[in-house]
């Protein structure tokens, strides 16, 4: 079971979704759970199949004391660089929140913030907070249901399956049919290839 980090603060957890992708936006979660709510089935998004993301989805969004997802397009992406803008994408998301959280727990490494919540980053925070969890559940299908309507537009891509991450098989599409408007530019979008001399 995850650990609730303190029943006696409103925690906000936070979480992104697409940073690595070759498409698309990147997509932040912030997530404030009730106090002393516990769900032993909410864990990190990726380890958890898709019929169960989409029932915790909708229990997250309705028990949620707050909640807020943003997304940052691609142009904006390609214009401050990806790690800028998952930044943008979390404070842009704890800044809609209708409720001020007492602290915050971001998953990852690094977090830039003008606002004056104390807050902590935890390393793989997804698979030890049940807070950063539901936001990493949040920030996940939100994305994916937006590949999903982008696949609509342009099927060639497969962004259905792939999400928009740099698979061998859509860097080959890529090869193939060059870039989209929702690429990244800025991206290695294509696939290396060795160059034999004979």
């Amino acid at each position: 079971m995850l650990k609730v980090f303190d029943n006696d603060l409103f925690v906000c957890g936070i979480d992104e979704a697409g940073r690595g992708s070759l498409a698309g936006p990147v997509t932040a979660a912030a997530v404030i759970l009730p106090k002393n709510y516990v769900n032993e089935e909410i864990r990190d998004s990726k380890k958890i199949n898709k019929p169960t993301r989409l029932k915790l989805f909708k229990e997250i969004v309705n028990i949620s004391v707050a909640y807020a997802i943003i997304d940052i397009s691609n142009k904006t992406i390609d214009t401050i660089n990806i790690l800028e803008s998952t930044f943008l994408a979390m404070n842009k998301a704890i800044s809609r929140l209708n409720k001020k959280p007492d602290y915050i727990l971001i998953d990852g490494n690094r977090f830039k913030t003008n606002n004056k919540i104390r807050f902590e980053c935890i390393v793989k925070g997804d698979d030890k907070f049940q807070s950063i969890a539901a936001a990493s559940i949040l920030a996940k299908v939100h994305r994916d249901n937006i590949m999903r309507d982008l696949h609509k537009k342009y099927p060639e891509y497969d962004w259905i399956n792939n999400k928009g991450y740099g698979t061998f098989k859509h860097k080959s599409i890529i090869e193939t049919y060059g870039i989209s408007e929702y690429h990244r530019k800025t991206f290695n979008l294509k696939s290396k290839q060795l160059k034999i001399n004979i």
